[in-house]
């Protein structure tokens, strides 16, 4: 309860020590009222400093790992203390300097707010009858010692709730610190999940719309190469690998696979002519030789592969279109005269490689749209808006 309000233990040994030190020169200046007194008010000052020293003393100071004392004995110490003090005003009033000890370790010693306001109002009434015996049990005995008492009592109250409120903000500030710490480490822990998963989602859309796609390609014509004994099927064979293996070598060195000399519509064309061999489907491309920024690039030279692989599996398709415009936005379109995706929806989140191109698309600001009909074919068209080239532009 009061741990808060400890300080450093040396300071109240010192403290102590000083106290009756400064109690037994006084006692030893005073008149005796009978034969060795004085003597008798520097044992009871001596026995305050064991009472400290001996019981209160772990309770003091900064005590990390240190409970509160037991019932019992914070009640053995808190009754020494007022015991000592009252026999000591009985025979002479100036031991009421002990209470600068005294009322300090009645709230260092208590288990509790509560138990250290009672103890201290009832040592304020032990010490006012114990002055009113002093003085002969007279009324300005009486009244002296209930305003000595009182002030006293009065002042620790204040100070002792003032320091303790001060030691539960502490406590308090304390606790929310080490929650900030926590939650601040768990959105570290977050971050760091959150960026694992957006690479581990990233690698996954280059692994299936590269790697994947050339793995297909080379399992496609290793069947062709099967069933017709075609040379050119082989070298298509060869082709594809060596493409699948650079790709690999690009994702392994995380750079992106896209051309770093060429433009995009440069790499369009070579696509759609791989496309064509690989499958004997007729291909036009008609693309834009305009730059774009590099991730612009990848997202839509992504985007053509995988839509050129749907159109491979699915479309049972005889031509397809692959068409480049810049102006306001890259707008990239893929269209075939095939069958269709039989009624799969860009929102059904199942097959087509659509849910991952989406994603990709959205991670710059784009939109990808899906016009679906079995008698005309299959439009996908990728809009990526251009906003952060014009605002870089001087």
């Amino acid at each position: 309860m009061t741990r808060g309000i400890r300080k450093e233990r040396w300071g109240w040994d010192i403290a102590a020590t000083v106290l009756v030190l400064a109690v037994g020169g006084l006692s030893l200046s005073l008149p005796e009222s009978f034969a060795g007194s004085r003597w008798v008010l520097i044992g009871i000052a001596v026995g305050v400093f064991l009472v400290y020293a001996l019981g209160a003393r772990p309770y003091v100071g900064i005590s990390d790992g240190i409970e509160d004392p037991s019932p019992a004995g914070s009640a053995t110490i808190q009754v020494l203390l007022i015991t000592l003090l009252a026999a000591g005003v009985v025979l002479e009033p100036n031991m009421l300097l002990l209470q600068t000890l005294v009322l300090p370790l009645i709230w260092m010693t208590s288990r509790s707010t509560l138990q250290a306001i009672l103890v201290t109002i009832g040592n304020g009434i032990v010490l006012a009858l114990a002055y009113a015996a002093w003085g002969g049990w007279v009324a300005e005995a009486f009244a002296g010692g209930f305003l000595t008492a009182g002030l006293s009592t009065a002042f620790s109250l204040a100070l002792g709730l003032w320091i303790t409120r001060i030691a539960e903000w502490g406590t308090e500030r304390q606790t929310l610190l080490a929650e900030l710490t926590a939650a601040q480490a768990g959105l570290e822990t977050a971050s760091r999940e959150a960026g694992a998963m957006e690479e581990r989602a990233r690698l996954a859309r280059d692994v299936h719309d590269t790697i994947a796609q050339s793995l297909t390609s080379i399992v496609m014509l290793a069947e062709r190469a099967r069933l017709d004994g075609s040379p050119a099927a082989v070298g298509l064979i060869e082709d594809a690998a060596r493409e699948a293996l650079l790709e690999a070598r690009a994702l392994v060195a995380v750079t992106s696979p896209a051309p770093s000399a060429d433009s995009l519509g440069d790499a369009l064309r070579r696509l759609g002519e791989r496309f064509a061999r690989e499958t004997g489907m007729r291909v036009e491309v008609a693309a834009s030789d305009a730059t774009l920024a590099r991730d612009v690039q990848v997202v839509l030279l992504r985007c053509a592969q995988e839509g050129l692989a749907n159109v491979r599996k699915h479309s049972e398709a005889a031509a397809a279109r692959i068409t480049l415009l810049t102006a306001d936005a890259a707008e990239l379109r893929i269209r075939d005269d095939g069958r269709g995706l039989g009624g799969v929806s860009i929102d059904d989140d199942r097959g087509f490689g659509l849910a991952g191109m989406r994603e990709r698309v959205a991670l710059v600001g784009g939109t990808l749209t899906v016009t679906d009909s079995d008698s005309r074919g299959t439009d996908l068209t990728v809009r990526i808006p251009l906003v952060r080239e014009k605002e870089s532009a001087p």
